[in-house]
């Protein structure tokens, strides 16, 4: 893999490998699969004696994209792998351990972790998960990508720095470079984090604001185009 398509990679890994995640362990079927009976699983949805008891599905119907048959579905699938309703950063971890077992995945984790959780309480609800997923499937172009800005600005300053860009790749690659082929070099990371600031730092002031972001995503036709993948995924 060079260092273009590891920027494609950087861009799109949350989106990609978030998706995977969730077919692996079953936290969403397609809207439409056999077995889904819509009064049950409503009832499910408002009557539910979990620990944790989420809003109320107009609310989510208000505040997401998604329909009323595939908020049903989430939920069943969210609750069937989280009883409690909620997912703390150790369940988080334990699932990308499992998906990617040859490398480590904890940081890469720790990061999206952070990102779904918007409360700062250290769990992601099924409100935290829903809202995250909303916009990453059905969220405009702007939506998404203001979304994975997010996450590689790890202080919350609204920009990026070398140094945060250099965390998110080191955890990216940990998690899978070193079994792409051809495997890439240790100091790939470092590569990468140095031509995205060539690319992206449009002022050169050393950092990569929103602005700057979104404007040199949306003039690369390979991220725009992978971006699309995501739009029938549910």
């Amino acid at each position: 893999m060079d260092l273009d398509g590891l920027e494609i990679v950087a861009v799109l890994v949350v989106m990609g490998l978030f998706v995977k995640v969730l077919e692996q362990f079953g936290l969403f079927e397609p809207v439409g699969g056999a077995g889904v009976v819509e009064d049950s699983v409503e009832d499910d949805f408002e009557l539910s004696t979990v620990c944790y008891r989420p809003e109320g599905l107009d609310k989510l119907l208000e505040q997401t994209k998604f329909t009323k048959k595939e908020l049903q579905i989430l939920y069943r699938g969210f609750k069937n792998e989280c009883p409690s309703g909620i997912v703390n950063e150790e369940a988080f971890k334990l699932i990308y351990s499992q998906f990617f077992p040859q490398g480590d995945s904890s940081t890469y984790a720790h990061f999206l972790f952070e990102a779904f959780d918007t409360n700062k309480n250290g769990s992601v609800s099924f409100e935290d998960f829903v809202m995250g997923l909303s916009i990453i499937l059905r969220g405009s172009i702007n939506d998404r990508l203001n979304w994975a800005f997010n996450l590689y600005d790890l202080n919350k300053d609204g920009c990026i720095t070398k140094e945060e860009m250099l965390d998110i790749m080191k955890s990216i690659y940990d998690m899978m470079g070193k079994w792409t082929y051809p495997c890439m070099q240790d100091n790939a990371p470092k590569e990468h984090v140095e031509n995205f600031f060539q690319k992206m730092d449009r002022n050169n002031d050393g950092v990569v604001t929103i602005d700057e972001f979104i404007e040199s995503c949306q003039k690369d036709e390979n991220i725009m185009q992978s971006m699309q993948l995501f739009d029938n995924v549910i």
